[in-house]
């Protein structure tokens, strides 16, 4: 199960805000970034901010072959509910991924790239939603040692 919390430093933005206020299409694709163990997954909600998209997925990747797992499990999943990507950029080996579905803009990430480009930053007036990571399992050693 995902957790949300809100990180905004503009205090009127910081209402809770819960998954099921996102469309499902939203959802399909963090779902799949998930199920991909993408990191550091973040929703930005544009709807307010009068922009070409009503939110934006941002999410890291520890490498090429992971970004490229994520991306292909958003559009599989996204496909299955009769969603098509309208447009595709990067090519295998780039830092960045974007998958456009109209009001949905999804970003995959090297951790370097997205320092880089901040997006967050760049939105900081759009509602901030991170999806925490869930805890590992607990483990405890055998034999006490």
């Amino acid at each position: 199960m995902s957790i949300l919390t809100t990180a905004n430093p503009r205090p009127d933005l910081n209402s809770q805000v819960g998954l099921d206020k996102f469309p499902h299409e939203t959802r399909y694709a963090l779902q799949a970034a998930q199920d991909k163990q993408a990191l550091n997954i973040t929703l930005l909600d544009l709807t307010e901010m009068g922009a070409f998209a009503d939110c934006f997925l941002l999410c890291s990747a520890a490498s090429a072959p992971q970004m490229e797992a994520i991306a292909d499990e958003v559009e599989r999943q996204l496909a299955s509910h009769h969603r098509r990507v309208l447009h595709r950029e990067g090519r295998p080996g780039s830092e960045w991924l974007l998958l456009d579905y109209g009001g949905l803009v999804v970003h995959v990430f090297t951790e370097h790239a997205r320092l880089f480009y901040d997006l967050e930053r760049l939105w900081r007036d759009a509602r901030r939603l991170d999806v925490r990571e869930p805890d590992p399992p607990f483990t405890t050693r055998e034999g006490g040692g």
